[in-house]
C-alpha cells in the first residue's frame, strides 16, 4: 500500500507537470463507502493513514508532503461523482483513489476520463473498469471478477456437478461475477445447467425466501458472490434450513476475514472461496509470519 500510494502520487505529479510541483503539498482525493461498509473499509482506512504517515516521515514525494482529503460517497454513484468533482475543482487534488462498489468505481472512472485526472481504483472488481469502460486514466489494484471466478472454475468443473444454482447481489459486481462464472464453467464443463438464479438488491437480501427458492430448485451445487451482511444472513439461514448439507458452495470473497469473522462458529466448512481465510493460515510458519506482521503494524502505530 505504501509503495502504491507513492507510485500513484509520483505518476500524478508527472502527469500534471509544473502546477503540482509548485504546490507546497501533493493533494490526493480519497473517496469511499465508509458508512455503508465499515467492517471492510475501516481497516482499509487505517492502512492508508499508516502509509501516509510513513511516506511523509520519509520525506514525501519529490520533496513534498502528501495530503489525503477523504470523502464518503454514501455507496452511490451520484454522490461519488459529486464529491469527486468537489475534490478536483475545489480542493485541487492531483489524483483520486478509492471507491468500493463496482458501480461507484465505474462512475468515478468515467469522471476521471472526462477530467483527465489519474484514478487509482482500490476495490471495484468489475471487469468493465479496465475493459469495456476502461480508460488511460484509471488503474485498478485488485484482481477482477473474471480473474477471481477463473480461480474457482477448475475446482467447480472437477466436481462434475450438472445442476447449478446462483445467488448474487443485483448490481454491477454481482452481475459481472455471474456472467463470468456461467461462461467459464460452460466452457470447462459442456452441458452444465443453471437451474435457479436469485439476485437480491445489495444489502436488502430476504435470506429466508432466497434460501427456500434455491432449495426448491434442488441444485447439485451453488455459486454465490454475496458478501458482507448479505453473506452473513445467507449463511445463517442456509445453515438453519440445511441448504448446504451435501451441496458444494463456491463463493467469491467469502474467504476474506472481514466477512468470515462476524460469522464466528456459523462459518461454513468446506466451501470453495477466494480470499485469505485465517483458518487456512494455521501452520507454525504462517503463524510466526502473521504475528511478525502484526507486531510491525503495532510498532508503527505506536
Amino acid at each position: 500500500m505504501i509503495k502504491t500510494i507513492l507510485a500513484a502520487a509520483l505518476c500524478g505529479v508527472l502527469a500534471v507537470g509544473g502546477s503540482a510541483r509548485a504546490q507546497g503539498t501533493i493533494k490526493i482525493g480519497e473517496i469511499n463507502s465508509y458508512k455503508a461498509q465499515p467492517a471492510f473499509l475501516d481497516p482499509y482506512k487505517k492502512g492508508w493513514e499508516l502509509a501516509l504517515e510513513e511516506v511523509n516521515a520519509a520525506g514525501g514525494v519529490l520533496g513534498k508532503k502528501l495530503e489525503v482529503i477523504s470523502r464518503d460517497d454514501n455507496a452511490t454513484p451520484g454522490d461519488a461523482v459529486r464529491v469527486a468533482e468537489e475534490l478536483i475543482s475545489r480542493e485541487k487534488v492531483t489524483l483520486l483513489m478509492g471507491t468500493f462498489a463496482s458501480n461507484v468505481g465505474l462512475a468515478v472512472s468515467n469522471l476521471a476520463a472526462q477530467r483527465k485526472i489519474l484514478f487509482l481504483a482500490s476495490e471495484p472488481l468489475t471487469d468493465k473498469i479496465v475493459w469495456e469502460n476502461g480508460n488511460r486514466y484509471t488503474f485498478r489494484l485488485r484482481p477482477s471478477t473474471y480473474m477471481q471466478t477463473a480461480m474457482l472454475v477448475p475446482e467447480a468443473a472437477r466436481l462434475n456437478k450438472k445442476r447449478w444454482a446462483i445467488v448474487y447481489p443485483n448490481y454491477e459486481y454481482g452481475q459481472s461475477a455471474t456472467a463470468s462464472f456461467k461462461k467459464l464453467l460452460s466452457q470447462a464443463q459442456p452441458g452444465v445447467e443453471f437451474v435457479a438464479e436469485q439476485a437480491p438488491a445489495l444489502g436488502k437480501i430476504e435470506a429466508g425466501a432466497v434460501v427456500q427458492a434455491l432449495a426448491e430448485a434442488k441444485p447439485d451445487a451453488i455459486f454465490s458472490s454475496l458478501f458482507a451482511a448479505d453473506l452473513q444472513k445467507f449463511v445463517r439461514e442456509g445453515n438453519t434450513r440445511g441448504l448446504f448439507r451435501n451441496t458444494p458452495v463456491f463463493n467469491l470473497l467469502a474467504g476474506e476475514p472481514e466477512y468470515l469473522d462476524p460469522l464466528k462458529d456459523e462459518t461454513p466448512n468446506g466451501w470453495w472461496v477466494t480470499g485469505y481465510p485465517w483458518s487456512e493460515i494455521n501452520t507454525p510458519e504462517h503463524r510466526r509470519f502473521r504475528d511478525a506482521v502484526f507486531d510491525s503494524i503495532r510498532v508503527h502505530k505506536a
